[in-house]
């Protein structure tokens, strides 16, 4: 569970965990990270890297690959036996400035490429995404301007979506958890908190056959029609292309 320090990742989290799961989560910082201590005294286990940072993702995905049952945990952090992955929720992410498209695209994108495993992958979108602009001229990847928000969503529920069709035996799945209540959507934000973290731990976790269904757009467990681009098979290989030759890893 990527970015679990706070809102829907950090309730995703303990909502897996009080239902028996081995969970994994994220901090961007050692600071962050000590938010965690109560889901790590559970049984949590814990990896910590600043997604802005290409180098921190692929540690923390080599981290991941290196588990086992006698591996010592990331950053001297305590034991991270948890073997492979079943699944990965790609929660983690920024509403503006510099950080858009490293923490919601780049991050999200390296970490499907490179953590060995997972057959389900759950990617957080927004239906701030249909504002998203399906060009990839003048994006900046490097995160040395602002970028759109809206952009980067789109971006992720189309790598969601070229993930489903490029990989059969992978379950991959974009989810739109609402506007909720979160440090990132306000105290006035309208949506259920509660309902905004429900149906990604359900495509992660669930043996119901709507759960193992792939390539879908989500909003409180109800598949929706995305943005048109989505499933524009010539966006999703224009959109790869870019991110491979962007990080210097193909998919």
């Amino acid at each position: 569970m990527t970015g679990s320090a706070d809102g829907l990742g950090r309730a995703a989290a303990d909502s897996l965990l009080s239902l028996g799961h081995d969970v994994v989560v994220h901090a961007r910082n050692r600071e962050r990270a000590a938010g965690l201590d109560a889901l790590v005294e559970r049984g949590a286990h814990l990896v910590v890297g600043d997604f802005r940072e290409r180098d921190a993702v692929r540690r923390i995905a080599a981290e991941l690959n290196d588990t086992g049952p006698n591996d010592t945990g990331p950053n001297d952090m305590g034991p991270l036996d948890t073997g492979p992955l079943d699944a990965v929720i790609h929660n983690a992410g920024v509403s503006s400035g510099p950080a858009v498209m490293p923490v919601n695209i780049i991050a999200p994108y390296l970490l499907t490429a490179l953590v060995r495993g997972p057959r389900r992958l759950v990617y957080l979108s927004s239906s701030s995404h249909f504002d998203g602009r399906p060009s990839l001229t003048g994006v900046d990847w490097r995160g040395q301007s602002t970028g759109s928000y809206s952009d980067s969503k789109l971006f992720v529920t189309t790598l969601a979506a070229a993930v489903a069709r490029l990989l059969p035996g992978v379950l991959s799945n974009a989810v739109d958890p609402g506007w909720v209540p979160t440090r990132m959507g306000g105290p006035s934000a309208p949506d259920d908190l509660e309902l905004g973290h429900q149906t990604q731990e359900w495509l992660a976790s669930s043996d119901e056959p709507e759960a193992l269904t792939t390539g879908g757009y989500w909003y409180h467990r109800r598949r929706l029609q995305p943005h048109h681009a989505v499933h524009d098979e010539a966006f999703q290989g224009r959109l790869l292309q870019k991110l491979a030759e962007e990080t210097g890893t193909a998919l």
